[in-house]
């Protein structure tokens, strides 16, 4: 395997096809917020995902379906200010282009122009495919998602692995082909059996995106969340959680309330001060207990 290149400035997006042919991993995480994106960036992070799990994670609603566009764009503008270096994608939401292609294309046109996303993602193959051909040819790069989709995960029987039958997997293949042709410039493989995915992975041209879906997929994602143990609540089998950052946030807000209540804090080092002689005049300017005419 070749060392990857150093590559000033955004990385292309036709450096992902590039990584692939020379076998390079591809790294994307989630972001949502402007500390999200800079930190990905200052982590050497390939592709941010402004994912609609931000439904759960940041926005406390019960599932993905619940976002909106509109939020969605607030969130996105805030990652690709962060994220300068890797190529920023957005999660098109639920509702947002299962319509028609009018409305696929114009909401995709919306991410880009108010929230500076360089790409966007959608679920699904089937009705997405047209879907995603409309949006290619508006000149929007578009990453394809097959496998567990979370927006439709009821019709799916739930957040379970997908393709473990025969034809289930051969529908998953056929159906990342398709997002292929279609114009995707990689396709996210979620929860499918590793050597399923392998096998998608080694027919399509464009780069595979794995999470839950094994070592042989062209890269791989994490909630963001996830992976740093901010949110609360069972992880899903494949997530590896790399820090307990909830526990650390939680001892430091522990902490501060702590000192507040003892009046230990603030001390000295965290206050202000004022000339003697300043003070002295506007104590003496205040002394009648009223304000200086």
């Amino acid at each position: 395997m070749s060392s990857r290149p150093q590559i000033a400035g955004k990385l292309p997006l036709t450096e992902l096809a590039e990584m692939k042919r020379r076998g390079d991993r591809i790294v994307m995480v989630t972001a949502y917020d402007f500390p999200g994106g800079r930190l990905a960036d200052a982590a050497g992070i390939d592709l941010v995902l402004v994912g609609d799990s931000a439904a759960r994670t940041v926005l406390g609603y019960p599932s993905e379906v619940r976002v909106t566009l509109e939020e969605m764009i607030v969130l996105a503008r805030a990652a690709a200010r962060g994220a300068q270096r890797p190529i920023v994608v957005g999660d098109l939401p639920f509702g947002s282009y299962q319509v028609s292609d009018t409305e696929a294309v114009r909401n995709a046109i919306r991410y880009v122009k108010e929230a500076g996303v360089d790409a966007v993602k959608l679920e699904g193959a089937g009705q997405s495919l047209p879907r995603a051909r409309a949006i290619v040819g508006a000149g929007i790069p578009v990453m394809g998602h097959v496998g567990l989709t979370p927006q439709s995960a009821t019709l799916l029987g739930g957040y379970k692995a997908q393709g473990r039958t025969a034809d289930k997997a051969r529908g998953i293949l056929d159906g990342a082909l398709a997002l292929e042709e279609a114009g995707c410039f990689a396709v996210v493989l979620e929860a499918v059996p590793a050597p399923v995915a392998a096998r998608v992975t080694k027919a399509l041209s464009v780069p595979t995106i794995g999470i839950g879906s094994g070592r042989d997929c062209d890269g791989q994602v994490l909630v963001y969340h996830d992976m740093l143990g901010l949110y609360e609540g069972k992880a899903p089998r494949f997530v590896k959680q790399y820090a307990d950052v909830a526990t650390a946030i939680r001892h430091a807000l522990e902490a501060f309330a702590a000192e507040v209540r003892s009046g230990s804090f603030p001390d000295d080092a965290h206050t202000y001060s004022i000339p003697d002689e300043e003070l002295a005049a506007f104590q003496a300017a205040t002394a009648s207990g009223s304000p200086a005419e």
